[in-house]
This record gives structure tokens, C-alpha cells and sequence, in this order.
């Protein structure tokens, strides 16, 4: 089960890799966002509900930025919860139910509520610390370097940087509908992993 769950997530990564950056094609590519990274084929600029209208660049940094943290909290989602659908808990754990279900199995324990605990503090913290500093030379929304750490992206061309930020958007888009999926087929009660396993069962 272990093994399935990892080959199936490891082998459907390449359908997550970006498009080629295109010029919206809609009546929307006169918008000033029409060639932003994330605007690819085949949907080009995607604004159905007009968000982007009249919104100044700082007001569109705001949104990209929005939707790069919720991006990497689903790709993140999507992990762990693959990882614990395929049994793997930390140690002390083991009887933790896996899916959705594990919310209220840790409320319903003096330990796990000290977990609920421990894991809302730290994301309070990650919230205050992962965040764009002005002056200290980021990029780009979501640029969370802050002269700190580089991990090569200062010796990348401008167009690897592109191509890198556009796979982080795709990748994070996919997750947040990953996790959704997952989420819903288990309220509802059918699988869609390996063997018919149904999480919180």
C-alpha cells in the first residue's frame, strides 16, 4: 500500500509540469496582467469573476501572493495526507486515525490536544516569520529569501526563475484542488487511492 501510494504520486508529478508561457488569447489579453507568470495556455489570463479589473499592480501582487501561500499549504496537504492514507505516523501516533478524522480524534485526548495546540502555534509563527521583508532584495510575491537563504536562485537566468515560478504556481493550483478532492471523496465516502482505501475509516 506504502509503495503504491508513493510510485502513484511520484509518477503523476510530470503532469503537474508548466505549460509554455503564452499571451492570453481571450479579450482579456489587453489586460495589463496578460502576460504575468501563471498565464499559460489553454486558459491564458482566467478571471471570471473580474477581480483584476481596475486593480492597481501592488493590489495584484497582493492576490499572487494569496495564492502562492495557499499553494504551498495544499501541496503540504496534499503530502501529508498522502503519507498518513499510506500508514505513516509519527512515533506515539499510531492510533491516530488517518484523513479528516484526525482532527477530532486529537481533540478528544489531553495529548492531542496539546498537539492541536503545538501545531497552532507554529503556524502563528510561520504566518508572522514567512513573509516579504522590504529592502532586503526580494523578487517577486512570495519571495521569502529575505537575504537570508538562496538555495542557487541568484545564479539561475531570469528564465529559469520564470519557468521555476511558474511550475511552483501550477504545482500549488494542483494541489489546491488535490486536497479538495481528497477532502471531499472522503466526506462522501468513496476512494480514489490504490486499492480502494478510503481514509478515517
Amino acid at each position: 500500500m506504502k509503495i503504491a501510494v508513493l510510485a502513484t504520486l511520484f509518477a503523476s508529478a510530470a503532469a503537474f509540469a508548466p505549460a509554455s508561457q503564452h499571451a492570453a488569447t481571450t479579450a482579456l489579453s489587453a489586460s495589463p496582467y496578460a502576460n504575468e507568470v501563471g498565464v499559460q495556455a489553454p486558459l491564458g489570463l482566467y478571471d471570471p469573476f473580474g477581480l483584476l479589473e481596475g486593480v492597481p499592480q501592488e493590489g495584484f501582487d497582493t492576490l499572487r501572493y494569496i495564492e502562492l501561500k495557499h499553494g504551498r499549504v495544499s501541496m503540504l496537504a496534499v503530502v501529508g495526507y498522502l503519507t498518513t492514507a499510506a500508514g505513516i505516523r509519527f512515533p506515539g501516533a499510531g492510533d491516530v486515525p488517518d484523513g479528516v478524522k484526525a482532527f477530532a480524534a486529537l481533540a478528544n485526548s489531553d495529548d492531542g490536544k496539546n498537539v492541536l495546540l503545538q501545531m497552532t502555534a507554529f503556524f502563528a509563527l510561520a504566518e508572522i516569520v514567512n513573509r516579504d521583508i522590504p529592502g532586503t532584495g526580494n523578487e517577486h510575491p512570495g519571495d521569502f529569501r529575505n537575504g537570508a537563504l538562496d538555495f542557487g536562485w541568484g545564479k539561475l537566468s531570469d528564465e529559469a526563475k520564470l519557468t521555476k515560478r511558474a511550475i511552483e504556481l501550477n504545482n500549488g493550483r494542483a494541489a489546491m484542488m488535490g486536497i479538495a478532492g481528497l477532502v471531499t471523496h472522503e466526506a462522501i465516502g468513496v476512494s480514489v487511492l490504490p486499492g480502494g482505501y478510503l481514509p478515517g475509516q
